[in-house]
């Protein structure tokens, strides 16, 4: 089952505006508004990481749904 993610954390005041969450995101889900980046299609997400990866802020953190263990 592929992950889904549970959160996109966006911390505005760390966020220097540089675009490169939006710029490559591979499933369009985040948009600037402004000078920060907003969530505009959260079932998009693939929990890819890029968006986390190439922040060099860290402004942005994708938080994992846990897999539920009962069958």
């Amino acid at each position: 089952m592929p992950k889904k993610a549970e959160a996109i954390i966006i911390k505005e005041d760390w966020c220097k505006s540089c675009e490169f969450c939006v710029q490559f995101c591979p499933t369009d889900v985040l948009e600037m508004k402004g000078l920060v980046p907003i969530v505009v299609n959260f079932d998009a997400c693939t929990v890819c990481g890029l968006c986390e990866v190439l922040c060099p802020d860290f402004a942005i953190v994708v938080t994992v749904a846990e897999e539920s263990t009962q069958k």
